[in-house]
């Protein structure tokens, strides 16, 4: 005979459901909460991917043309076609020596024109001429150029200035003006020493020749004082010839390789 089941069993079956409900409205919970969790942007790196993705697809193509499989003849333009017909005519290359011998030509054509210029007072050993094929020395005494112990050219200084002036003008050739004096110290107010005296000079004269037309940049002054003297100071003579403004005039327009 089949034993009845007591009440209170058919009362806890009747209430399992509620566990499976729970584990279910649990597990759904989870799952919203996931969803949202990965529905939430960060906007910066939305933004970095965003721009990397749009350079990519808008940069310009790696090939201008597509590559062609089997036999290719690239096209020639009309150009490039009459360039290999009739070349074009290139420059000749210019030749230096024809260029250096007509410089020489100019050159020894200047040395002409100062002994012409001052024949009389290179006669008379107040100015001094010596040419190579590098350079060319003008030497003129102080007593031409200025009073003792002065460096501002007297009147009739101008006129022999002029004289190298015209000389050099329109020319490209680098000069230097040295000048000198002799041994006895100065020691004034605009001039301490002999170097300022000696330096002084040369820029008068650099400063006249521009007035006269001379372009300044190729021109340079330098101050020697008494340490480069041509004669004893020991005596008069020797002294007047110490006492000297140089003109060195180089054959090539670079006044930086001026040089003995």
């Amino acid at each position: 005979m089949r034993r009845r089941r007591q009440p209170q069993d058919d009362l806890h079956n009747q209430e399992r459901w509620l566990i499976s409900y729970a584990d279910f409205i649990t597990l759904l919970f989870a799952f919203f909460v996931v969803m949202y969790s990965v529905s939430s942007v960060n906007e910066g790196k939305y933004k970095v991917l965003s721009d990397t993705l749009t350079g990519v697809f808008n940069a310009p193509p790696k090939s201008v043309q597509p590559i062609e499989v089997g036999e290719y003849e690239p096209a020639v333009t009309e150009i490039q076609r009459k360039d290999v017909i009739d070349p074009p005519v290139t420059e000749a290359p210019r030749n230096t020596e024809m260029e250096a011998e007509s410089r020489s030509e100019s050159f020894r054509a200047m040395a002409s024109q100062f002994e012409l210029a001052f024949d009389e007072l290179i006669d008379q050993g107040v100015v001094t001429l010596e040419t190579s094929d590098q350079w060319i020395e003008l030497s003129l005494r102080n007593s031409l150029l200025f009073s003792s112990g002065d460096a501002e050219p007297h009147f009739d200084a101008f006129e022999i200035i002029d004289s190298i002036a015209d000389i050099l003008r329109d020319q490209d050739n680098a000069i230097r003006v040295e000048g000198f004096t002799d041994d006895r110290p100065i020691r004034t107010s605009a001039f301490p020493s002999n170097w300022e005296l000696s330096a002084a000079r040369a820029a008068a004269v650099v400063r006249v020749m521009a007035m006269e037309g001379v372009e300044p940049e190729r021109m340079a002054a330098v101050g020697y004082g008494q340490f480069q003297p041509v004669a004893r100071n020991d005596a008069a003579e020797g002294r007047s010839r110490n006492r000297r403004v140089v003109l060195l005039i180089s054959r090539d327009a670079s006044i930086r390789g001026v040089m003995r």
